[in-house]
């Protein structure tokens, strides 16, 4: 035998973290006892779903049907388990696995794997927050809906979903798509709860009945955190035994009222040095109790100044904008040569739907005739603002309201009810995560309705996975008070895993001899790799 044919070299890079983590959660023993190990299968269903976990953080945008070849160049022994091979996950194997998790409840594995993080990794749930989504598909996806309907008042389906043209958040309201609502903690934006919907479906139909269903999958005590989608009559009284925060919608007419009409609290000389370092300098509001749907509710009426100049500078362009546009319907309106008056007012009508801030006012209309001797009309019109509709604008620029439950003896500082509003941003982070090109996105060639869950499932655990391991080492970095460099040099506290991803490229597994070893682990590494969970260390040390 050669020397050359005595060296295996495989690439472990930073996959070690990754099965650390998923070792660390449990997830492969918790598949393995939900769906059972069939001792005839080469490799089990719970080391199947750990291996796509892999792949999805894998950060290589390969679809399924590539899957085997994602590790002919890795350490897939050391990363799944001895006698493994690439071969075994096969495309067929991996729909089977796919077909028995869905079939078993993808909520009900997903709900188990969060206790154990929750509990393992003692996350704070003091605040919850939800949002929603969408993920455009190709592909046809036909399915008679009549066949079988959701009940309204269930939230958890008994039928795949639908995938249908909807509101697209993508903006390709060309493609079909699908729904997906998501709870994350606000402690490290740990995903909590997800859910995949019908492409059609509204987010105020849905919200009040997904936190009821949440609250009863996952028992404990969470101020529930969502956008105006959830602020409704019929969802306030859905959730009325919850604990929540959301923004109201300017469409409510007491809104409008105190938003034109309320003037916020000036700051305290003591009270700007606290604002200050809470980041809230920029604001000021005042606080109303408000009965509304029945609930008696808080209202804090805020003032953003970044928000108002932003709103104010939009509201000049559009001024601007709509004097060019009115003018060019003035000189039309004013050539143009009308059989009847009611013609004349009825383009004028129409003229004016077109335009927000300015309206072209009829000063007279003058009989006439035409070159060929017909009786005509002809407008005089002139230009004019709507001077209410441009008050009412500049009074609400930079106004936002936040209504809680939480009043009396449960009343929140109106601070911490305006920080919790603004880190809504931990769903949104997930999205973006979940949409990103590198991710496996590009896996959603499956043409099953059912697949499409199964795998935003999949892809939510990793998005659980990947935050988990980010915010262990940022904790850790914060217990030891030192930090490690960033991107551009800098030291940081608060590293992205996805850099620390970046930074254990080039580690390889070597079998040299018979004798394993890893290589390229330097001092830095190591150091990282102290500061996440013992399963992390033993794919390396």
């Amino acid at each position: 035998m050669s020397y050359l044919e005595e060296i295996q070299v495989k690439n472990l890079d930073h996959l070690g973290i990754v099965a650390g983590l998923i070792d660390e959660i449990g997830i492969v023993k918790i598949i393995n006892n939900k769906l059972g190990i069939d001792v005839r299968e080469k490799i089990s269903a719970g080391t199947v779903v750990k291996s796509i976990l892999i792949n999805g953080l894998g950060f290589v945008s390969r679809p399924l049907y590539l899957f085997s070849q994602f590790f002919q160049d890795k350490a897939i022994e050391k990363l799944l388990g001895e006698r493994i091979k690439p071969d075994y996950l096969n495309d067929d194997k991996i729909g089977r696995v796919m077909d028995e998790l869905y079939k078993y409840g993808l909520n009900d594995i997903f709900i188990e794997v969060v206790l154990e993080v929750i509990k393992k990794f003692k996350i704070d749930l003091k605040y919850s927050h939800l949002d929603s989504t969408s993920f455009h598909l190709d592909g046809e996806y036909k399915r008679e809906e009549d066949k079988e309907k959701q009940e309204e008042e269930k939230i958890i389906k008994e039928r795949p979903i639908l995938i249908k043209k909807g509101y697209s958040r993508d903006h390709r309201p060309d493609l079909k798509q699908c729904v997906l609502d998501l709870i994350t903690s606000q402690d490290g934006d740990i995903p909590l709860f997800v859910r995949v919907g019908d492409g059609n479906e509204s987010d105020k139909a849905v919200f009040g009945k997904v936190l009821v269903e949440f609250k009863k999958q996952i028992k404990f005590d969470s101020i529930m955190v969502c956008d105006s989608a959830l602020y409704g009559q019929e969802n306030l009284q859905l959730i009325q035994h919850l604990k929540w925060i959301t923004r109201v919608p300017m469409t409510i007419k007491k809104a409008k009222e105190l938003v034109q009409n309320i003037e916020v609290e000036e700051v305290k000389d003591e009270d700007k040095e606290k604002r200050s370092d809470l980041n809230l300098e920029s604001y000021t509001w005042k606080e109303e109790i408000v009965t509304y749907g029945g609930i008696k509710q808080t209202w804090l009426i805020v003032l953003s100044e970044k928000r108002q100049k932003s709103d104010l500078e939009k509201l000049e362009k559009q001024l601007s904008q709509e004097e060019k546009k009115s003018q060019k319907f003035l000189k039309e309106i004013q050539s143009e040569e009308f059989e009847h008056p009611q013609a004349a007012r009825y383009k004028l009508k129409a003229i004016n739907k077109k335009l927000r801030l300015l309206e072209i006012k009829e000063v007279e209309l003058i009989e006439t005739y035409s070159k060929k001797k017909e009786k005509i009309y002809k407008m005089i019109s002139l230009i004019i603002k709507k001077d209410e509709e441009i008050s009412r604008k500049t009074k609400e620029a930079g106004k936002f309201i936040l209504a809680t439950n939480l009043v009396e003896e449960n009343k929140l500082e109106a601070s911490e009810i305006l920080i919790t509003y603004k880190n809504q941003q931990s769903t949104e982070r997930g999205f973006r995560f979940l949409k990103d090109p590198l991710f496996f996105t590009d896996s959603f060639f499956v043409e099953k309705p059912e697949r499409i869950e199964t795998m935003l499932f999949l892809m939510s655990l990793c998005l659980l996975i990947y935050n988990l391991g980010q915010r262990e080492l940022r904790n850790c970095l914060k217990r030891v008070k030192k930090g490690i460099n960033n991107q551009v040099g800098k030291v940081t506290l608060r590293p992205t895993l996805r850099w620390i991803f970046q930074c254990f490229k080039g580690i390889h597994y070597v079998i040299l001899n018979g004798v394993k070893q890893i290589v390229n682990l330097t001092e830095e590494r190591r150091f990282i790799l102290s500061l996440l969970p013992a399963s992390c260390q033993r794919y390396y040390l």
